[in-house]
């Protein structure tokens, strides 16, 4: 693909604390990352916005608004242009309701460091998509950062 027909997405990071919410994404071969633990989130329909587009993709995909969202930043590569929100999450996982993937977890910050969380789901370990572990990694550094001001 070129430049110009990247496909946008948004996606959101929502954390309570030092923890993330993920979700596991299905096995299926022809999506990006199957069988990784990933940012919940998707594509943007035509002529959405980011912000509005990750607000209703985290609600399709959990039944969750949240509440307040930060943009943090864009990451790309040669097939996916990314817009990252962050905002914390104010419920309790066990609210949530999951209608895309195949599992969700409020994964440690231990776990994106090492690029692996297990997948109670499953019964196993299961890696975090490269992107996503970067995206987070970032995320992590600056809110460590901040914490410290």
């Amino acid at each position: 693909m070129s430049a110009t027909t990247m496909v946008p997405v948004a996606l959101a990071i929502l954390y309570q604390g030092d923890r993330v919410l993920m979700q596991l994404r299905d096995d299926y071969p022809h999506i990006l990352y199957p069988g990784h633990w990933g940012l919940f989130g998707g594509h943007l329909e035509p002529e959405e916005v980011p912000l509005e587009g990750v607000r209703r993709e985290v609600y399709e995909e959990i039944g969750y608004c949240p509440p307040h969202l930060t943009f943090f930043g864009e990451y790309g590569d040669p097939q996916v242009h990314r817009y990252i929100f962050t905002g914390p999450l104010t419920c309790e996982l066990r609210t949530l309701v999951l209608n895309e993937g195949q599992g969700m977890d409020l994964v440690p910050y231990a776990s994106v460091v090492a690029g692996v969380h297990y997948a109670q789901t499953l019964g196993e370990d299961r890696p975090l998509g490269a992107i996503h572990q970067r995206i987070l990694l970032d995320f992590f550094a600056q809110f460590r950062k901040e914490s410290t001001l």
